[in-house]
């Protein structure tokens, strides 16, 4: 079997990537990544010399590449994690989370309905998305397969356009497709412009931790290993054009897990505690924030098996104790044009 895996080398997909060259050698597994900024070659270090495995520099942007590359190595599944996926970013740059989010996606679909043409036996898109198409949630209830979109950012409409997509590709040319829909992902090798890394980084620096508003916005929490873990089952074993819903069921307000997260880092790094809480710094809360998400992943423990595994206490600890050991890692990705980024973005304002 030819798998495709695209955004590889990022966050979510470099530990997919691992995941099945390491279980599956019988596998031929392409990871396709354009390189920018999140995405990182040295978080595949470990295997880049597999016999299975295979990297594929390309942009999902370029039709033609895409084209090209799938009528070359003939493809017969993929796994669609590629995308421009931070929140803060589509505030700043709404079209280039169109370009990738949505005509990158099509630029896939349409190859994928191209190779596979009207055999589509032993053929599957299996698409990555995000809670967040749903939108907001009050202090109750939780997010299922049948709640109705309603995104509330450009990055979050643009995923929900993508989904929709997806979907009319399998209802117009019948073409197998499964979606996920996932909670906050958090662990190792995650570019430090997301919360969690962003504030071990900066608690290591001891600079300020910006926490939009009065941080009570709640998020569902889950190990990204666990996450890799449900794609392989959702792979292997999920329904043709269905969705499964993928959580950590386990809620956390910001200010909440900010102060968790500090005592931690305290603890490990000797300082005194109650020292890193200091430095959180409240500032102008961002456009259109969220208020809570929280998933209900009933139907994939039901139908696949699937729960957490790891808990957060575990989860968290585990991930401060990777970038502790890989500041250098933390040092490279962080150069450059990021700084300028990050101190227009949080500022305090």
């Amino acid at each position: 079997m030819k798998v495709l895996i695209t955004g590889g080398a990022g966050f979510i997909g470099s530990h997919v990537v691992r995941l099945f060259v390491n279980k599956y050698p019988e596998y031929e597994i392409f990871n396709l990544d354009a390189l920018t900024y999140a995405g990182n070659l040295e978080n595949l270090r470990d295997i880049e010399g597999a016999s299975n495995y295979k990297f594929l520099k390309a942009d999902i942007n370029d039709v033609l590449e895409i084209d090209a590359l799938f009528e070359k190595y003939q493809f017969d599944k993929v796994i669609h994690l590629a995308a421009e996926s931070h929140v803060d970013r589509s505030i700043s740059d709404p079209l280039a989370f169109v370009r990738t989010n949505v005509i990158g996606t099509m630029n896939l679909l349409n190859a994928a309905k191209g190779l596979w043409k009207d055999n589509f036996k032993e053929k599957l898109f299996y698409h990555i998305s995000t809670d967040e198409v749903y939108g907001t949630l009050g202090e109750t209830g939780l997010f299922t397969e049948s709640t109705s979109y309603a995104p509330n950012s450009p990055y979050s409409a643009s995923k929900a356009s993508s989904d929709h997509f997806v979907r009319a590709y399998g209802e117009t040319y019948d073409l197998p497709y499964i979606i996920s829909n996932c909670s906050n992902n958090y662990g190792p090798n995650q570019f430090p412009e997301k919360l969690i890394p962003l504030f071990i980084n900066n608690i290591i620096d001891k600079k300020p931790l910006p926490v939009y508003g009065n941080g009570d916005y709640t998020r569902d929490w889950l190990y990204v290993i666990d996450h890799a873990i449900a794609i392989d089952k959702v792979f292997h074993q999920g329904r043709n054009k269905e969705t499964y819903n993928i959580g950590g069921i386990n809620e956390w307000k910001n200010i909440d897990l900010v102060k968790l997260l500090c005592k931690i880092m305290d603890a490990k790094l000797n300082r005194a505690e109650g020292s890193s809480a200091e430095l959180i710094n409240f500032i102008q809360d961002r456009l259109g924030h969220d208020k809570r998400y929280a998933i209900d992943a009933s139907k994939i423990g039901k139908q696949l098996g699937w729960k957490p595994t790891v808990t957060f206490q575990e989860g968290l600890e585990t991930t401060i104790d990777w970038y502790l050991d890989n500041e250098e890692w933390l040092k490279n990705v962080t150069s450059g044009k990021y700084k300028d980024y990050y101190l227009n973005q949080y500022s305090s304002k």
